[in-house]
């Protein structure tokens, strides 16, 4: 590094060179010059450097390039066994979403059946004896319940086990209630001699010279379908003309859809 130095005027105002102070002094000039010593260029030796290359590079070559593919191996080894925890995860919760969708299509297929089974029916009507208000191919909802508490009242349309052969279900509309007289006469039907008003009725019965005359057991019920002259009801059952209340599986509520049309419908009985 270079050195600056003193300088010194001496009394007699001549000019001097002061040794070692290498400053040069002229009286003229008010500025001075200062000299730099400047050390001599050696050119530098870079062997050492290159010794230090070579080892660096044979301890990269060798230690470093090891330790590095050990911790490579490692990374990796850490990320195989992070993506297969993933992917164990995953199927564990696709599985447990799975098992709940079964679980919930299980509990929904058991509330069906203990819906359809015990509470409601869904009855499909194949014939046209209930004319006007039910038609064929109409489908219909029962409540099962209606009646556990109660009776059967005139004008209800009720489903129930058909009494010559109890394989098949019927629906029809109550006319004659427990110890009712029903007594059809010129088309006209009484109960107890008192006309029945049948607004329901499709057309009036045709005009038949027999009189029909009914008188309910207790416990029992004597139906008749609103289409009357296309209907097979209490008037022409050959094992009982009535129906027991225990034969009586559900009261109608209303009908929904129709198959045959293909359309909704929505008509409370």
């Amino acid at each position: 590094m270079s050195q600056h130095h003193s300088y010194t005027k001496d009394t007699n105002n001549s000019d001097t060179y002061n040794e070692p102070n290498d400053i040069y002094i002229d009286d003229d000039i008010d500025d001075y010059i200062i000299f730099e010593d400047l050390e001599p260029y050696v050119e530098e030796d870079t062997s050492l450097y290159d010794d230090l290359y070579e080892e660096t590079d044979e301890f990269i070559d060798d230690s470093l390039l090891e330790g590095l593919d050990e911790w490579e191996n490692l990374f990796s080894k850490e990320n195989t066994d992070i993506k297969q925890s993933n992917n164990h995860r995953l199927k564990t919760l696709l599985l447990q979403q799975l098992l709940g969708l079964v679980k919930i299509f299980i509990i929904a297929l058991f509330i069906s059946v203990i819906i359809l089974r015990f509470i409601i029916v869904n009855a499909q009507v194949p014939t046209g004896s209930m004319k006007n208000t039910i038609l064929i191919g109409d489908r219909l909802i029962g409540f099962r319940l209606s009646y556990i508490f109660d009776n059967p009242k005139r004008g209800d349309v009720i489903i129930f086990k058909y009494p010559d052969n109890e394989t098949e279900n019927f629906v029809k509309r109550v006319i004659g209630e427990p110890g009712d007289t029903v007594k059809i006469e010129k088309g006209i039907v009484y109960i107890n001699g008192i006309v029945l008003d049948e607004p329901y009725i499709r057309e009036p019965m045709h005009v038949n010279t027999q009189t029909l005359e009914f008188h309910v057991p207790d416990n029992c019920y004597f139906v008749m379908g609103d289409n009357r002259n296309e209907s097979w009801d209490s008037r022409y059952w050959t094992t009982t003309n009535y129906v027991e209340k225990n034969k009586i599986i559900a009261k109608v509520l209303f009908k929904y859809f129709n198959d045959k049309e293909k359309k909704f419908t929505w008509d409370t009985m």
